[in-house]
């Protein structure tokens, strides 16, 4: 069981090395007993493998006979350890009726020579002083655990990936000589043997316009393997860009993916009949482990993807529970053409690049099958989350779409009420439509016990740790997220965006950095670096720099917030009136709103008032249309404050503060203060503004980016003409000469 001569296996904050049987904390070794040590030995040499309490018996113990009562009290020892708590476990998991699995991030690299500090032999305790000296150790620099949104949720498999990405970015950008990166060990991921990749299917039909058909199956086999416990399933996104032909090389996609086996394919339909041909390959050995070809009728279909999903199983040897047997064999439908439409509808909105369109045409494709069978609750599951995502896409249908959604995700929910892809339907309903973030859990909750390899389910809960300011939570559901989505360019980019939210500009410039690795077009990456050579080093130059590599269309709000930083108001003013569009995206603004703060920057407050009067009626009317949407009050106070309506500005952004309070949402909370402290210094109220920017330097939040001049950072304070007002107060002055104050994560059950 000992692992190899001379290699160290890397978690959190741990090091264990196999060799010197020792497990440590930063610098500080971690005392064990034998036993405890080869029971966390083995489940880290199988991590994110569900291991038979027997099996482990058996390998901590192999030549006793011992009761089940001692393996548990060694996991509950290294619970203590890692500072966990009942329902807050970011590294060992309960599996109900089955045993345990280490999940957190695993990295193995060679051991140095001299790389640990010296211990000596008093460093194993014995068993009758190993509960004490645990305790204390347990209480060292660990945030506070608590009751979670699921034991699962808080894995960090994906922590190598961004520290691996994190190297790879200092190897390029620090100071460091040559000599000391070179020190840096080298490091490989441990690839579980129970982990597969469905790669696209090719598309053998006649008809091309079944290429969305074929892409569902492709998704629906996916699905279906993503729900097994034992397995480790990549995500959709991360296979997309994987197109079947003769140049794909597998085992170049297995390591880039990070899994041991690959299933490719291919579907021809003609008629009512359906071909589908696949082959199961281990990528260590380019060993074909299985391969099926499955002539049936159309109406057949589900039940070659339910075949194949149990040939894959047995064939990686992945024991499934009753319950997974059961919902493996339970058909969605009994009407053939209602699951074709299904399956065409799943291609169509998970398809690389989909568009609007795409989203519209797929929730149209659900409802047609739920038309042909109104049981079918996976059909109205589906079109749910389109209706949820489609209501913050198309601002006008907002409250039509929020509500469509609701009535869908409960009728699939009546329909089968153990469904998970029915719960987390609720569950985006009730975090992005009604904010009720804890009932939101639940369902994703029970949707992720259904499906525990869905990325989807660990994004939103990261987004809701956020809003509840459990910092630490959002960021491990993210890594979680992209463990098993490892090349979804929108997750990398979200990830990022949440580390700079944090203030933690290194972790955010690796997630960029990474997502620039995947796709070195991906424009939302590259204007994040951008920001980040303003807040990091006050060089909004170099930022423009970064954004030249980008269509001018793309990043036209980025480019003029990067001029008006460097206080070139001509060529900001040249980058609005170079642009066709009277209405900005990404903030939802009207053109004259930025046309006004460009001319009231440089002096020219006659034409910047005859610009916010024009902007005026706009913002004000989509305060009437969503009164109880904050960011309108907020926008709409900001634009009052430019025109200097003192008491409108106040009210407007105080009663943003009032619908979104930290206390409710701690990240948009923290943002709509920093909109308040923004509002204070532009109409005469220097010491309420700066009480707010003194709190809110340390706190995560108050932060998004290019484009948003309420952002609370140390080098936009110094750079943004806004706050010029201050300059000459002691207070604001005391500030700028500082350095940035640590941003402070709240302790949060």
């Amino acid at each position: 069981m000992n692992g190899p001569p001379g290699h160290v296996y890397e978690f959190g904050d741990f090091h264990l090395d196999a060799e010197k049987r020792l497990l440590w904390r930063g610098d500080a070794p971690v005392p064990l007993t034998p036993r405890v040590f080869e029971t966390l030995l083995y489940m880290v040499e199988h991590h994110d493998t569900v291991l038979d309490k027997e099996r482990l018996m058996e390998a901590v113990w192999p030549d006793s006979i011992v009761e089940e009562n001692n393996l548990t009290q060694n996991v509950s020892t290294l619970r203590r350890v890692f500072g966990e708590t009942p329902g807050s476990h970011r590294f060992i998991v309960t599996v109900p009726g089955r045993g345990y699995r280490f999940v957190a991030g695993v990295t193995l690299r060679e051991a140095e020579a001299d790389l640990e500090p010296h211990i000596t032999e008093t460093a194993i305790e014995s068993a009758e002083t190993e509960t004490e000296r645990v305790a204390s150790v347990s209480q060292l620099d660990h945030p506070v655990a608590s009751r979670s949104f699921r034991p699962i949720l808080l894995a960090t498999a994906a922590v190598l990936a961004l520290s691996v990405a994190a190297i790879f970015f200092w190897r390029g950008r620090t100071q460091n000589p040559p000599d000391t990166v070179a020190k840096i060990p080298s490091a490989r991921i441990v690839i579980p043997q129970k982990s597969i990749a469905v790669l696209p299917f090719a598309n053998l039909s006649a008809d091309k316009e079944n290429a969305f058909f074929t892409e569902g199956v492709q998704d629906d086999i996916l699905t279906a393997l993503a729900k097994f416990a034992y397995l480790k399933v990549i995500s959709r996104t991360s296979v997309a860009s994987y197109v079947a032909g003769p140049h794909r090389n597998l085992r170049e996609i297995g390591q880039e993916l990070g899994v041991a086996n690959v299933l490719e394919g291919s579907v021809r339909r003609a008629g009512g009949k359906v071909r589908v041909t696949v082959q199961l390959i281990e990528m260590r050995t380019n060993t074909h482990l299985w391969a099926e070809t499955y002539d049936r009728d159309l109406a057949d279909v589900f039940a070659i993807q339910s075949d194949i999903a149990q040939q894959i199983a047995a064939a990686l040897e992945a024991k499934l529970a009753p319950e997974e047997k059961a919902r493996l064999d339970a058909r969605p439908t009994t009407n053939s053409e209602a699951y074709v439409l299904y399956l065409t509808g799943l291609g169509r909105k998970k398809a690389a690049n989909s568009s609007t369109e795409d989203a519209l045409a797929a929730e149209q494709l659900y409802m047609q099958a739920a038309a042909l069978d109104p049981k079918f609750a996976l059909a109205y599951a589906q079109a749910s989350v389109i209706n949820s995502e489609l209501s913050s896409m198309i601002p006008a249908e907002h409250r039509a779409r929020k509500e469509k959604a609701r009535a869908q995700a409960e009728e699939a929910l009546r329909l089968s009420p153990t469904s998970g892809e029915a719960h987390m339907a609720l569950g985006v309903c009730l975090y992005w439509g009604d904010k009720q973030y804890d009932a939101a859990l639940k369902e994703f909750e029970v949707a992720a016990a259904t499906s525990p390899n869905n990325a989807e389910i660990y994004n939103y809960v990261a987004g809701i740790y956020r809003r509840q300011g459990r910092w630490r939570k959002s960021v491990a559901s993210f890594e979680r997220a992209l463990s098993l989505d490892p090349r979804n360019l929108g997750m990398a980019f979200k990830a990022g965006n949440n580390y700079l939210f944090m203030r933690d500009w290194p972790a955010a410039t690796a997630c960029f950095d990474r997502g620039l690795e995947i796709a070195p077009d991906f424009a939302a990456p590259k204007i994040g670096l951008a920001y980040l050579e303003v807040v990091r080093n006050g060089n909004p130059a170099a930022g423009s720099k970064i954004l030249q590599t980008i269509p001018a269309g793309i990043c036209r709000e980025a480019r003029w917030d990067l001029a008006m930083l460097e206080r070139d108001y001509a060529a900001a003013e040249k980058i609005l009136t170079d642009s066709p569009l009277e209405d900005f995206s990404w903030e939802d603004a009207p053109k004259t709103y930025y046309q006004g703060r460009t001319a009231l920057a440089r002096g020219d407050n006659e034409l910047a008032q005859r610009y916010f009067a024009a902007a005026r009626s706009i913002s004000e009317k989509r305060v009437r249309d969503d009164p109880d949407v904050a960011e309108r009050h907020a926008q709409l106070g900001l634009l009052y404050a430019y025109m200097q309506r003192k008491e409108d500005s106040i009210r407007e952004s105080r009663r943003a503060i009032e619908l979104e309070p930290e206390s409710q949402d701690a990240f948009h909370g923290a943002f709509t203060a920093g909109n308040l402290a923004l509002v204070y210094a532009l109409v005469g109220e220097p010491d309420q503004a700066i009480t707010l920017i003194e709190r809110l330097l340390s706190t995560p939040g108050p932060v998004q980016g290019l484009r948003f001049p309420q952002n609370i950072t140390l080098a936009e304070l110094r750079l943004r003409w806004e706050w010029d007002s201050l300059r000459s107060n002691p207070r604001f002055q005391k500030i700028l000469a500082a350095p940035e104050p640590k941003t402070i994560l709240p302790v949060k059950l």
